[in-house]
């Protein structure tokens, strides 16, 4: 059987050509990312880019996908119950009770992830999958962990599961309360700062006999006690997550990547425009050697001072390659629009009037660009997360046990969102294109209002319950409203009977009196709810 640091080197090797370009997309967007396997800890030079467009583009895209991920204002999942477990019994009434419940249920969920550190870690994580495409996000007791890719190898079966992960870290010898190795001879390859730090792997294997994962720690090709632990096959806190996927391949591909040539073109450009304006910026005075005026006189000369001396002995160095830095700029500009487009940077339009609703259209076609990003985060990682914090606040009693086989998350965030924006979207098209053409009239005799509200609702993420009037709750109010104004006329038309001969007290006094006892009950009976 392999030991972690023989099957870590192992593994290393078809590692090598991912961690590669990965550093080099690191150099040209956030060099401090990733780098080497060897350099990781320690002291090292960072390559700066010539452009910071690379690094806007990353940061942009990265927030972007961690509100899509994780909104903060709302849940980024809805739980309910299946509906081929719901029985015929169960009336409106009991299924506003239960999704009461879970909305209770949910809001102490986000209230747990909003008080943890996670955001900051998926954050970390979105910046590393944009770049180099992999990313692996542990949930420890204390909180998220992210690995980098020079940090950990994986090893997926045909079908891109994940059988196998082993993770290399170094930590000090004393945290983990372990003898220090006896030192080395004097030497000039000795390195002093090495010897107290501990390559600590942790193995991750799929149990197959029970379905369960299983990872144990080692140090020194010993195994640390009580390192030893377990997860169920569905609630595994070790997310392995990839920006795309190629079929047969471990590892992921970058965003960066995909356009790693314009990001070249781009810092070599902006080098050569930097450095071209920094030469041409560079102001140096020739004086003829034949003429009278001399050098040091020029130089000592105050602004305004008179000296003798012609003017066509002296010139100035001019390097006369505007037209070139112009055709470097124009090129640099059209490339740095192309990047900054494919990163969701959304560029207004310069023009004197720019609507609210053109600015919208093009975000949401900037973010239906990236639908199947959404997708595969959705199944790699929101899934899983939402799987391992459900598990851990069951265990921990702080939200009661639900029946998995009944009760069924259902992801809102990422795509759903975009689905829903584009429903929203198509929605209300719909609405004004029938109130232009056909009128307000045909709109309020063939459109369902109540229907209507509630599907903008759901488009928007909007929980309705209790915001929205149900049909029974407007038919007792035009009820009472209708039993109310039968009451008013009541009373108007006895009060103008009041006045006739019929009604008068002295003539008729017992159908006085009858008259005037049912207005009276009539007036404080409250009206029907």
């Amino acid at each position: 059987m392999y030991k972690a640091r023989e099957k870590y080197s192992k593994l290393s090797a078809g590692r090598t050509q991912f961690l590669d370009v990965a550093v080099e997309c690191s150099e040209l967007t956030l060099p401090y990312l990733i780098t080497q396997d060897d350099n990781y800890k320690g002291k090292r030079t960072l390559l700066q880019p010539f452009q910071s467009v690379g690094a806007k583009a990353v940061v942009t895209l990265s927030a972007k996908l961690m509100l899509a991920m994780l909104p903060p204002q709302t849940a980024f999942f809805k739980l309910q119950v299946r509906d081929d477990k719901l029985g015929e019994e169960m009336d409106a009434t009991m299924r506003s009770q239960l999704d009461l419940s879970f909305s209770k249920i949910e809001r102490m969920i986000m209230d747990y992830i909003a008080a943890s550190s996670d955001r900051v870690v998926v954050h970390q994580a979105m910046k590393h999958l944009i770049v180099s495409g992999n990313a692996l996000v542990f949930m420890g007791k204390d909180g998220l962990k992210h690995y980098p890719l020079n940090r950990y190898v994986v090893e997926r079966d045909g079908n891109g599961n994940v059988i196998e992960i082993i993770t290399k870290e170094l930590i000090s010898r004393k945290v983990l309360g372990l003898e220090l190795p006896t030192p080395p001879e004097a030497g000039p390859n000795k390195v002093d700062s090495y010897e107290d730090d501990a390559e600590v792997y942790t193995c991750v294997k799929m149990d197959e006999a029970s379905g369960r994962w299983i990872w144990h720690q080692e140090v020194d090709g010993m195994l640390l006690p009580d390192s030893r632990s377990t997860a169920p096959k569905n609630a595994s806190p070790w997310l392995v997550l990839r920006f795309n996927t190629v079929d047969g391949e471990d590892y992921g591909r970058g965003r960066v990547e995909e356009f790693i040539g314009d990001l070249r073109s781009l810092d070599g450009l902006s080098q050569a425009l930097v450095e071209g304006a920094s030469v041409a910026s560079k102001v140096v005075f020739l004086v003829s050697p034949s003429s009278t005026t001399k050098p040091q006189t020029l130089s000592q000369a105050g602004n305004g001072a008179i000296i003798q001396g012609r003017p066509e002995d002296v010139g100035v160095v001019q390097v006369g390659k505007t037209a070139d830095f112009s055709t470097a700029a124009q090129l640099s500009s059209s490339i740095e629009k192309r990047i900054l487009e494919a990163f969701l940077v959304m560029n207004i339009r310069n023009a004197e009037r720019v609507t609210a609703e053109e600015v919208r259209l093009t975000q949401l076609e900037l973010e239906s660009s990236l639908g199947g990003l959404f997708s595969l985060l959705t199944v790699e990682f929101l899934v899983p997360y939402l799987n391992r914090t459900l598990l851990i606040l069951q265990r921990n009693k702080e939200i009661p046990r639900l029946p998995k086989d009944i009760v069924r998350p259902k992801i809102v965030a990422g795509v759903n969102a975009l689905g829903r924006g584009q429903d929203r979207e198509a929605l209300t098209t719909f609405i004004a294109t029938i109130a232009q053409t056909l009128g307000p009239e045909a709109l309020l005799k063939y459109v369902d209002p109540s229907e209507a509200i509630k599907r903008l609702a759901a488009a928007q993420g909007i929980d309705v319950l209790n915001l929205i009037k149900t049909d029974e709750q407007m038919q007792q109010e035009m009820q009472a409203a209708s039993q109310q104004s039968a009451q008013q006329s009541l009373v108007e038309q006895t009060g103008q009977l009041a006045g006739t001969p019929l009604m008068d007290p002295q003539k008729n006094p017992q159908l006085a009196e009858q008259a005037s006892a049912a207005v009276s009950q009539l007036a404080q009976q409250p009206p029907e709810q």
